[in-house]
């Protein structure tokens, strides 16, 4: 048996229920409310201090944690709630509204009046730049035309992008591109279309990398911020998981 605690964390939109396996091998579960700001700040760090016998004002202490696996719905509610980070969307130029078109779907194939779902990026940026689908550079990316533009939207206070080009999926070069001149430009998140879904269609594509810049600043600080808790290391969060490996204080 392990000398230290495991736990295991679903926080969900009302409730967090928190297992604890202690050193033994026994299995002590707990339940709260995901948001009680007047009693925690965190509704899983709560938990742990619960079933390690500690007050909400002491340190947890590393050595007495080994594994913590989270589900969390913090990315979802985000989400829905229309809570995501600022994004500024950067595609080819030609295709400003490709992603607000869509697939042009019908569920109501009569209806007069047809309400586009919103979009989450704030502000659409066209990049000269375009690849055919074999490979054949048909404009040369110039990044310099729409860097000013770029630079403004980092200075409004947007700090997240996403960067979704004709034909990246196969050929990414222009992405890549981009995206360290936006990593330069001081953009906390950048999502890149090849890197996150390389999916041969544009507005598949380009959906799922625009909800990547939306909820991964979300998602990222409330890992971090449960990671600094526990003392642990800089965690790489995947959506709807967090694994954190506390350091030895």
């Amino acid at each position: 048996m392990t000398a230290k605690w495991d736990f295991w964390i679903d926080r969900g939109g009302t409730f967090t229920d928190v297992i604890g396996r202690d050193p033994e091998g026994g299995l002590h579960p707990r339940k709260l409310l995901s948001e009680n700001p007047e009693a925690y700040t965190d509704a899983a760090i709560q938990g742990i201090r619960d079933l390690l016998g500690l007050s909400s004002g002491d340190a947890i202490p590393p050595g007495l944690i080994g594994d913590i696996k989270m589900g969390t719905t913090v990315a979802t509610n985000a989400l829905l709630e229309r809570k995501g980070d600022r994004v500024l969307l950067l595609i080819s130029k030609g295709f400003r509204d490709a992603l607000r078109i869509a697939y042009q779907a019908r569920p109501d194939i009569f209806a007069k009046e047809i309400i586009l779902p919103e979009q989450l990026y704030e502000r659409v940026i066209e990049v000269n730049e375009r690849v055919r689908a074999d490979g054949r550079v048909e404009q040369l990316l110039d990044i310099a035309a729409c860097q000013p533009a770029i630079e403004q939207a980092r200075a409004d206070g947007i700090d997240a992008v996403a960067i979704v080009f004709m034909h990246a999926w196969k050929y990414p070069d222009h992405e890549k591109a981009v995206a360290k001149v936006c990593r330069k430009l001081g953009f906390g998140q950048v999502s890149v279309s090849h890197e996150v879904s390389p999916l041969i269609k544009l507005v598949g594509r380009g959906d799922t990398t625009v909800v990547d810049a939306y909820l991964s600043p979300i998602l990222s600080r409330y890992v971090q911020r449960v990671g600094q808790e526990l003392g642990a290391a800089p965690i790489s969060p995947v959506v709807g998981e967090m694994s954190a490996k506390p350091t030895e204080g």
